[in-house]
């Protein structure tokens, strides 16, 4: 198959400084739904992925994310949000950006040209056999993320990527790839756009589903989540008194004690 960068073609959006703001936002709201609709298409291609990034924790494995720019931002966040979600640790599950943690807030465009510099940077982390990790590049051809998922492999650990391009070179390099076909951008090439909401919606899928397979939601509550502030405190103890069909007050006792919702309802059941 052709490699064939779609998500470079011109948009199907004519003279767009000359709309409305209304006609811009149903413009833009149209092409989000087409988003939407590509993943829904590739859910087939997301389940095994996910399958492998389950038993690769299980079997004491991490999850790294590698992505430059729009991709490597999104790819950090999913990370970060899993310890106050799910409880668990960092480690668990690594976001990297080329161009480092200043690339998340600048743009570092020249850091994604550099073919080696990710498995520098995965090798900070003592990159081991039983980790997994997916390279996110809406184009399918950024050289940071494609030559560390190609080391990746020549080194025997398994790989995984989430692009907007059929037939990319780094699906080429990815035992499980992920191929969702947004179309070409509202604006042309904006790659933040359609293709980072479909990413974005995928990250949320392989992080999600992955923890409520760890046994790290109960229901559907998230019983291991970080009690960091008074809107999760909150949450946590109406968790608990629905869970337990006790008082409020019951309920704030038993998170003071257990200091986490998962303790407080083993050991009020027990």
């Amino acid at each position: 198959m052709k490699f064939e960068k779609i998500t470079e073609q011109s948009s199907n959006h004519n003279d767009l400084e000359k709309k409305t703001i209304k006609e811009l936002l149903t413009g833009i709201h149209q092409e989000d739904q087409n988003a939407v609709a590509a993943v829904g298409k590739v859910l087939h291609q997301i389940e095994p992925l996910i399958q492998a990034v389950v038993k690769a924790q299980k079997n004491g494995g991490r999850l790294f994310y590698i992505g430059a720019g729009t991709s490597g931002r999104l790819g950090v966040l999913d990370a970060s949000e899993c310890p106050p979600t799910f409880g668990t640790l960092p480690e668990r599950v690594i976001g990297l950006i080329a161009g480092g943690d200043n690339a998340l807030r600048n743009s570092i465009e020249h850091a994604e040209d550099d073919p080696n510099q990710a498995w520098l940077d995965l090798t900070e982390y003592s990159i081991q056999i039983n980790d997994i990790v997916v390279g996110i590049a809406a184009s399918g051809s950024t050289p940071y993320v494609v030559g560390g998922l190609s080391k990746c492999q020549q080194m025997g650990i398994t790989t995984g990527c989430i692009t907007c391009n059929q037939g990319s070179p780094l699906a080429k390099v990815s035992h499980y790839p992920i191929e969702v076909i947004v179309g070409p951008e509202f604006i042309t090439g904006s790659s933040r756009m359609k293709a980072g909401t479909a990413q974005k919606l995928i990250l949320n899928m392989i992080t999600t589903a992955t923890m409520i397979q760890l046994g790290h939601v109960k229901g559907n509550k998230m019983v291991d989540m970080q009690m960091s502030n008074e809107k999760l405190v909150g949450r946590a103890e109406r968790i608990v008194m629905s869970e337990l069909h006790i008082s409020q007050e019951e309920a704030k006792q038993l998170l003071a004690k257990y200091k986490s919702i998962r303790g407080a309802i083993e050991a009020y059941s027990r």
